[in-house]
């Protein structure tokens, strides 16, 4: 789920241009009919459950709506088709959300904060066991994703900085196969692929997300002019998603489903989520989105994505895109407010209002 940006932006607005959707929170009507784009990650395998077993039905029949659940292979396709307007909501990082439709004008609303990497991301030396040992070294991973966050939060730690190495662009796809070549000494990745590494004996895992508790948040993020019209909408996603994350805890039929579709048995979606910290009662949700480290996690974010020229050509600052919070605080541009947190409907599902 970890891809370069600037490849997704510039494939984004070449599809809206093509498609003649526009980058604006535009479609902005009451309507029945939704849809909705998910990609293959531990923290978002429960929509393609609750699609198979009628849970999404059962809330859209519920508040008299019609949701389309799309499963994507390809994350970087399921953030085009949301960017250019072709889906009405989108599973997503806080990083890209900020990146890509924010800063392709795309207004955008958190509307479920469903987990955040616990230890899913990891940087891996070869035969060293210290992050500091990776002074000097080529690093592969896959550029401005949140590998490269990962990374800079890593050697923020050990007072390092970016150009104490030199960082390799790899796909993710290649970076198993790239750590067992000799010319490769440090990789940043994510599960599973950090487990397939690790099952060498020279990789030594020397940094990971649950260092940055709370940084790489994985959302379900909606078109804002969507959200304004059709609140229903919002309130069957966030009924879906609870109902979904409850049957995981009855037993393992519905963790079978998941792990089977992720490509990996019971024992490795379990791995999985055990480095993952989700959200499955609201009320932790709606206490995570509403903490003053959001803000913080927001400021940080937004500070590494400016000074890779990831909020858009004409950004002059790190808050040239403003957020938007659920006390209506804003980070950055008031004026130009494109990612906005909302925990109200978290709130409804916690209070038992939906």
């Amino acid at each position: 789920m970890r891809y370069s940006v600037k490849q997704i932006v510039k494939a984004a607005i070449g599809l809206a241009a093509v498609t003649g959707f526009a980058l604006s929170p535009a479609h902005a009507a009451e309507k029945k009919d939704f849809k909705v784009a998910w990609s293959i990650y531990v923290g978002w395998m429960p929509w393609g459950y609750a699609a198979d077993s009628g849970i999404v039905k059962k809330w859209a029949d519920k508040y008299g709506i019609n949701i389309e659940v799309k499963q994507f292979n390809d994350y970087v396709e399921s953030i085009n088709q949301y960017t250019a307007g072709s889906f009405d909501a989108v599973t997503v990082t806080n990083m890209d959300a900020l990146s890509i439709p924010a800063a392709g004008g795309v207004d955008t609303t958190a509307v479920i904060v469903g987990d955040f990497s616990n230890g899913n991301d990891a940087v891996i030396l070869k035969n060293k066991d210290k992050l500091a040992d990776i002074k000097g070294q080529k690093v592969n991973l896959v550029e401005f994703s949140v590998s490269h966050y990962l990374l800079a939060r890593g050697l923020e730690s050990i007072g390092l900085a970016e150009k104490d190495l030199k960082v390799v662009n790899t796909s993710d796809a290649d970076m198993a196969a790239a750590y067992k070549t000799p010319d490769v000494t440090s990789v940043v990745t994510w599960k599973p692929i950090v487990s397939t590494i690790l099952e060498s004996p020279d990789a030594k895992k020397v940094f990971d997300s649950s260092q940055i508790p709370g940084e790489i948040i994985d959302l379900m993020v909606v078109n804002t002019g969507v959200l304004k019209d059709n609140p229903k909408f919002a309130k069957a996603l966030v009924g879906i998603w609870y109902e979904t994350l409850a049957t995981l805890k009855d037993g393992t039929k519905s963790k079978e489903a998941m792990a089977k579709a992720s490509g990996t048995d019971l024992k490795g979606f379990d791995e999985q989520l055990a480095t993952t910290k989700l959200f499955a009662d609201p009320k932790d949700a709606v206490a995570f989105a509403t903490s003053k480290d959001l803000k913080t996690t927001t400021e940080r974010v937004s500070k590494f994505l400016f000074e890779k020229s990831l909020l858009g050509k004409d950004a002059k600052s790190e808050g040239a895109i403003g957020v938007e919070f659920p006390d209506k605080s804003v980070f950055g541009e008031k004026s130009n407010v494109k990612f906005r947190y909302d925990a109200t409907f978290m709130k409804e599902a916690a209070d038992g209002k939906l």
